[in-house]
């Protein structure tokens, strides 16, 4: 999920790090649950990806490679650079004797006979304030990418922690790692999507968040097809989606969602999927999807596609199919060849023979999602 120095392999999110809850209550067609991992939500649940982890033993860089990494600095603002180290140095070892005492206190439990409790001390420990503080502080002060890099890593890994989730935002944290959306870096600019990504898996923080989302919205438009800043991007909009309050903030970016359905790889198609799976949850944005454009949409619905892409395609079409069905006012009066509605609706006959074949896929999903289209 995270690409670059000091950055772990994706994990499952740590317990304790709980989205907020759906609005839209549980239970029922369109009920939501929040989404952790790949699975694949039932009857169009919204999406949600996990916060990042953080790096092992709680560690995001040891003191040696930080002092390896300044090494390479110019020697201008050497001051900076040396509290910088020294700073990042402290955090991390904020953070690595937080997941250490907790580990030594099961352990010692374990050995008086005592159960052990498994799930990280994610409500009770937090890194020192000051720290984050200083973290915060250090952003507004430099200029230096590498720096910046680095405190935001810093501040995405400790975000895995629910109580810090509060922390940075009292500290105004959400507001200046927002700034740095309009860093010119591309690594800088992905770690502030990570970090935000991370810290939206709280309904408080999203409230702020909100404001940047149409800044995201045309980061994604304006990366580098299929570029970690790309994403990142998508990531974090999956989370802002999760609840209707922000989907018209998003609206304007759909043609770039379905461009991006089109003609991106496999994981950018599935982190888009996402996106679009989210927004169609809504009724309130069925007009607009089905008038937007997606050139041969109808290849998505194939046995020989990924799986992870047929079934949120699936899930997709089945919502869309869904809110035409109970919002009878909706009429769609312009559309073309390449529109959702054209390949969904007009001229379905492609669809329903596609529909047809899936039946008989292996997967039980899929046929799930198949007969919830052709019973609508």
């Amino acid at each position: 999920m995270l690409s670059g120095e000091f950055v772990v392999p994706p994990a499952p999110v740590r317990p304790g790090c709980r989205p907020p809850e759906h609005p839209w209550g549980v239970g029922g067609p369109g009920a939501a649950v929040p989404h952790f991992g790949n699975d694949v939500p039932r009857q169009g649940l919204p999406w949600r990806t996990t916060a990042l982890p953080v790096a092992p033993d709680g560690a995001v860089a040891s003191a040696d490679d930080a002092a390896a990494a300044g090494a390479m600095w110019e020697p201008r603002g050497a001051a900076l650079r040396a509290a910088a180290l020294l700073l990042g140095a402290g955090a991390c070892y904020c953070l690595w004797r937080l997941a250490a005492g907790g580990r030594r206190g099961r352990r010692a439990a374990a050995a008086r006979g005592r159960p052990a409790d498994s799930s990280p001390p994610v409500s009770t420990h937090t890194m020192d304030v000051d720290a984050l503080q200083k973290l915060i502080h250090l952003l507004q002060a430099t200029d230096d990418p590498l720096i910046q890099e680095q405190a935001l890593i810093t501040l995405s890994n400790s975000a895995a922690f629910s109580v810090n989730q509060d922390v940075i935002r009292n500290l105004d944290g959400l507001s200046v790692i927002g700034g740095m959306l309009s860093n010119c870096v591309p690594k800088v600019k992905e770690k502030a999507l990570n970090a935000l990504n991370n810290l939206s898996m709280n309904i408080k923080n999203q409230e702020e968040i909100q404001v940047f989302i149409t800044q995201v919205c045309r980061t994604v438009e304006s990366a580098p097809l299929n570029s970690d800043v790309q994403l990142a991007g998508l990531r974090l909009l999956t989370n802002m989606s999760v609840t209707s309050d922000y989907h018209q903030k998003m609206i304007n970016s759909i043609p770039c969602f379905l461009h991006l359905l089109s003609e991106g790889t496999e994981r950018t198609q599935i982190q888009v999927l996402k996106v679009l799976v989210n927004l169609s949850a809504n009724p309130a944005m069925t007009v607009h999807l089905l008038r937007a454009q997606v050139p041969s949409m109808v290849l998505l619905f194939d046995s020989c596609v990924n799986r992870d892409i047929l079934v949120r395609a699936l899930v997709f079409a089945a919502n869309l199919k869904k809110n035409m069905n109970d919002e009878e006012g909706i009429v769609i009066e312009e559309y073309n060849e390449d529109s959702v509605f054209f390949t969904l609706c007009r001229d379905s006959a492609p669809f329903a023979q596609r529909l047809a074949s899936l039946l008989h896929h292996p997967d039980t999903e899929v046929k799930e999602q198949v007969v919830r289209i052709l019973t609508q």
